[in-house]
């Protein structure tokens, strides 16, 4: 008999061996029918896994990320089965379970069409109600090649490859008449899934690169039940609506042309957007003590070598030659501000030492990648870092946490943060790696925040915490980071005098609060639906005279609106009132003032709120009143 600690403590024992999933059934029938995945000492397996020793186990339904995981990844299989039975010429690259459903790459006879879904989800729904069982086996990587040579399954043979070339056994899955290459973990059967639906179908390199072929990515969403599946729609038909892409032309915020795929081109308006939250940044850094600097867009290959930049992320960084000498493009600001730094020899007096940087960096994306302002390739990161001493970290990550709280409450997001450890592409030893990861452990928990461990998932220079904001439709996105860095001040030999008298190394954090200035306006243009709080829109106001008679009075009005500090424009087209009234209202603007014969001669003004309505007639006074009450 082994003994099973269970998620809440219980302690239960059952015979060695016994797979997670029957020790799920003994547990609870209503358990086990909910069961997608397990976790043995912490680690994600599947429900087949034997339970051969003392243990912790706990049981994964759809609501942990691991059983999410599952769930996705053998609808991933439903759908290449699918597709196997509508196009049996039909060749496999992967189909991973990711954030929000799941994907598979394909490569078929002709390109699919939204038509097609229809026919692939019936086919689906077919091997969902036969339940078939998922059955895993381990063989050599031999006969895998073999298997999957019979079956034409070229890009299945170049994964088994690599394997093979470390030795090492393949792992496949079966449900009927389709067998995939997988490590898992899957459902026990298909008809454990219960409602589905493609979603997207988009063009991907395989393998991400552009000299390889370019297969179909299939993407799809499955759900226990219909109801949860329909709110998920809704919410991406909702999402449509709120397309940053969409509202950044209409609303003339911002444009990506032709002759810079991933470089955004920001409008008139998009630039008064773009300066306010700037404005707002170096008020609020101020506030909290940093100091602003700027660093050269381009900087020599020594740098990059010594910064570790080079070894790590050269295929994601622009390069050129000047003067026979490799230079690259900054991919990120913290090379820069080493340099600063260095300038001139630092006293523990000096420390901490705060510098923030909006610093123009580029990074080559694929172009697959490229999403609107939401993964471009040039950008204007929100940098800061902080040099300190030992005794200083956990007050200054506490610092920043603060900082990046009161921006978020700012505009109304909700957050949850993740602490991300030590990758496997990591520089510097694991002690201090240990060090790093518990200051930002016990600063978090001192703070009284709730976290999630990401393992593996850091820096390759530190651990850091990564922030996730939930915007008004339940979607999340990754923004700040604070990042914990031992290694670069040992690489470039900063040092710092000490109360001793003797020199000592520094620590320093990384750190963004916006992310990136031009993600965070897509982010802030779909979470407001292009309405933003009046302080940050654009315009804040629309003069709209009911004739041209009425003009010089509605121009009157604007300028003191402007010398009041408004942002106002006036419409001076010859068109009906009420048609610029709807298209000021398209505009989302938050206020329109009209003004005709009786607001001339009352001097008075006619206010339309955005949300609320015919506010009625007033003086220029009271309207004024109004708008500074709401700026608050």
């Amino acid at each position: 008999m082994i003994k099973v600690t269970l998620k809440d403590g219980t302690v239960k024992e059952f015979e060695a061996g016994i797979s997670a999933a029957d020790a799920a059934k003994e547990i609870s029938m209503g358990l086990y029918r909910v069961a997608c995945a397990a976790k043995i000492n912490g680690e994600a397996a599947d429900l087949r896994t034997p339970l051969n020793g003392d243990c912790e186990l706990e049981i994964c339904t759809f609501d942990s990320p691991e059983g999410k995981h599952a769930y996705w990844h053998t609808t991933a299989h439903i759908l290449a089965q699918a597709v196997q039975h509508l196009f049996p010429e039909a060749k496999f690259g992967i189909g991973p379970a990711i954030d929000s459903g799941f994907y598979y790459d394909m490569d078929l006879p002709r390109s699919l069409t939204p038509e097609d879904f229809s026919a692939i989800e019936a086919e689906m729904k077919k091997i969902i109600k036969a339940d078939i069982p998922l059955t895993r086996r381990v063989i050599p990587a031999a006969e895998a090649y073999e298997f999957m040579k019979e079956r034409g399954q070229d890009y299945k043979l170049e994964l088994i490859e690599e394997h093979a070339g470390k030795g090492e056994d393949i792992s496949l899955y079966e449900q009927g008449d389709f067998t995939d290459l997988c490590a898992g973990p899957h459902l026990l059967s298909t008809g454990r899934v219960k409602a589905v639906k493609i979603t997207n179908v988009t063009g991907a390199y395989w393998r991400a690169d552009a000299n390889n072929k370019m297969l179909q990515r299939l993407y799809g969403i499955s759900f226990p039940k219909t109801s949860e599946l329909d709110a998920h729609l809704a919410m991406l038909e909702e999402a449509k609506k709120r397309d940053h892409r969409r509202l950044g032309k209409e609303l003339e915020l911002f444009t990506i042309m032709d002759e810079g795929p991933g470089f955004p081109f920001f409008l008139p308006k998009g630039m008064v957007l773009k300066n306010l939250l700037i404005d707002y940044w170096r008020r609020i850094h101020k506030e909290a003590g940093y100091q602003e600097i700027s660093t050269p867009m381009i900087l020599s290959r020594t740098l990059w070598e010594q910064s570790g930049h080079w070894g790590h992320y050269e295929k994601n960084m622009y390069t050129t030659v000047i003067d026979d000498q490799d230079f690259a493009i900054k991919p990120m600001n913290c090379p820069g501000g080493i340099l600063v730094y260095k300038t001139k020899m630092r006293s523990y007096r000096d420390l901490p030492l705060r510098m923030g940087e909006l610093g123009v960096v580029h990074r080559h994306e694929l172009s697959g990648a490229l999403h609107g302002l939401m993964r471009v390739r040039c950008f204007t990161q929100d940098d800061a870092h902080i040099f300190m001493t030992p005794d200083q970290i956990k007050d200054e990550i506490k610092g920043v946490v603060r900082l990046i709280d009161k921006v978020y409450q700012t505009f109304g997001f909700q957050y949850h943060i993740e602490l991300s450890t030590m990758p496997e592409d990591h520089m510097g030893d694991d002690a201090q790696w240990e060090l790093a990861t518990e200051a930002l452990r016990d600063a978090i928990s001192e703070l009284g925040y709730d976290y999630e461990v990401n393992e593996g998932d850091g820096a390759f220079y530190g651990p850091k915490l990564d922030f996730h904001l939930t915007d008004c439709i339940g979607r999340t996105w990754q923004c700040g980071t604070i990042q914990l860095d031992f290694q670069l001040p040992e690489r470039f030999e900063l040092e710092y005098t000490g109360a001793d008298g003797e020199r000592h190394r520094p620590i320093m954090i990384h750190r963004v609060v916006f992310g990136s200035i031009e993600r965070f306006i897509g982010i802030l243009t779909e979470h407001f639906a292009g309405a933003f709080p009046l302080w940050l829109s654009p315009v804040q106001a629309k003069v709209i005279p009911i004739s041209e008679k009425h003009l010089g009075y509605a121009k009157q009005i604007a300028a003191e609106l402007e010398k009041a500090g408004m942002r106002v424009e006036t419409d001076e087209r010859n068109e009906k009132v009420g048609y610029k009234i709807r298209e000021a209202q398209l505009e989302k603007v938050p206020y329109m003032i009209i003004v005709g014969d009786k607001e001339a001669e009352n001097k008075t003004v006619s206010i339309r709120d955005r949300s609320e309505g015919d506010l009625g007639s007033m003086s220029l006074d009271t309207f004024l009143d109004k708008y500074h009450e709401n700026l608050k």
